[in-house]
């Protein structure tokens, strides 16, 4: 059982151990319990250590807040040779962890402490066996001012124009390309249609001035939307990409070891860039990632970050796998609240509702409020909005591969249930299959596929032009 932290050790008592701290290095924790690995997934969004055992590990955990850290009483083991890599995977550049600790700190009681760059809202729990791992003890380090993926888009944003404008700073051989890139823009989106453009606009704006900007104002429910048959768009597009898997829950593993969560992220990245470089009717779209680096993101959390971005998409990537090498093809899946279109799209949709406890969620932090938000049932707007932007992805993917279902499946997918925003999953290909698998490591393979979904994009907000926002920021 794993004590919350209720008592703070002062800097005597954590250091009482003396000359028997030592790096980790050195040592490793075994007794009662073998440690078969350990691991770090650093992430802006929390940094997260995993000893994983032959056996449960029973902790205590303490947080000293200055200076910052974490340590964990580790019970009935001692110290043996042999955690030396887990010092050797903490980064410099960690956001979260600036060293880590482990001593003898009394009989059968291993003390581990990790010295933080920041404040933190430590979480340690167990996990049970699951899938390839046996048990898991978890520490996740979340920081105490979390990124809000709201400033992690225009921070984006004001980063791309800032490597835009410094290339055509040296292409031209100028040093003023910064200001003129940013000064480029036809004019800020209108706040009384468009709020989340005309705040990430006027970021850029103070970020070129060298100023703070405040959010404009906010448009309240129920204002006036664009005449019906309106068929530009007036304002930014936001589409949330969704890179699966990621951290400790790899995804499907393909036959010659490519790991889908690997492979989403790369297309994710190509699709992102596209996205961040076109315009539809006019108007520019951007992307956002609910992901960008190697680490695990409940799927709850995936939704709550394109619906706090205001996205008008929400596009989940993943790579499929099946008993046999045999099946093959890209698929595309809606969200269904009335049972799935098919039995091989319920099987899907269980097996990817499962990530959560590959990926180690800690079920006792999880929010009510959080999980009956991912219970609320979807629109038949959202639902019908979904089908059609899968069909215009599915058109366009046929045109560079196959595919292995002609239409659109329908399964109770829980990533696709944000009941305002039209999401899909898209499977790019059956890992499963060595040639497939061999096609998804490929780069050529991954732009033919990103311009594919691009084009299926495009063509649905060619049709189906989104209205004007009016939630609050």
């Amino acid at each position: 059982m794993i004590i919350p932290p209720a008592s703070v050790l002062n800097r005597r008592s954590l250091l009482r151990a003396g000359s028997l701290v030592l790096l980790l290095g050195v040592q490793e924790i075994a007794r009662g319990a073998n440690v078969v690995a350990v691991r770090i997934w650093p992430a802006d969004d929390y940094t997260r250590v995993t000893i994983e055992s032959d056996g449960q590990l029973q902790a205590k955990q303490f947080f000293v807040s200055d200076p910052p850290r974490l340590a964990v009483d580790i019970e009935g083991i001692d110290l043996l040779p042999g955690l030396r890599e887990l010092v050797g995977q903490l980064k410099s550049d960690d956001p979260n962890i600036a060293r880590i600790r482990v001593a003898q700190n009394a009989p059968n009681v291993v003390r581990l402490v990790v010295d933080l760059k920041l404040a933190v809202k430590p979480q340690v729990f167990n996990l049970q066996p699951v899938a390839a791992y046996q048990h898991r003890l978890v520490l996740d380090l979340y920081p105490l001012n979390p990124p809000d993926p709201l400033e992690q888009l225009i921070s984006q944003r004001l980063r791309d124009l800032d490597a835009a404008s410094e290339k055509a700073a040296s292409l031209l051989g100028l040093e003023t390309g910064r200001m003129e890139e940013r000064g480029a823009s036809a004019g800020d989106p209108d706040p009384a249609t468009d709020p989340l453009g005309a705040l990430i606009a006027q970021a850029e704006r103070a970020a070129a001035n060298g100023t703070k900007s405040k959010a404009p104002p906010a448009v309240a429910e129920g204002a006036t939307e664009p005449l019906p048959g309106k068929a530009k768009t007036d304002r930014l597009i936001i589409v949330a990409l969704d890179p699966g898997h990621g951290g400790e829950d790899p995804g499907a593993i393909g036959p010659g070891g490519t790991h889908e969560k690997d492979v989403v992220l790369a297309i994710a990245r190509r699709l992102r860039d596209r996205i961040n470089a076109t315009r539809v009717n006019g108007n520019p779209m951007r992307a956002f990632m609910t992901r960008d680096a190697d680490f695990f993101v409940p799927l709850q959390v995936r939704v709550q970050k394109a619906q706090r971005v205001q996205a008008d998409l929400m596009i989940s990537l993943h790579a499929d796998a099946f008993f046999t090498p045999r099946p093959q093809g890209a698929s595309v899946y809606a969200l269904s609240t009335k049972g799935a279109s098919s039995a091989a799209a319920r099987w899907m949709a269980d097996k990817e509702n499962a990530s959560d406890l590959v990926g180690g969620l800690n079920v006792k932090a999880k929010d009510a409020t959080l999980q009956r938000a991912l219970l609320d049932m979807s629109t038949t707007a959202q639902i019908n909005d979904s089908l059609r932007l899968g069909a215009s992805m599915l058109g366009e993917v046929k045109r560079i591969g196959k595919l292995h279902k002609p239409r659109v499946e329908q399964a109770n997918f829980a990533v696709l249930r944000a009941p305002d925003i039209p999401s899909v999953l898209v499977e790019t290909a059956f890992i499963s299959n060595p040639d497939e698998e061999k096609r998804l490591r490929s780069p050529k393979y991954q732009n033919d596929l990103a311009e594919a979904l691009l084009r299926g994009i495009v063509s649905y907000f060619s049709k189906n032009p989104p209205l004007a926002r009016n939630r609050q920021i």
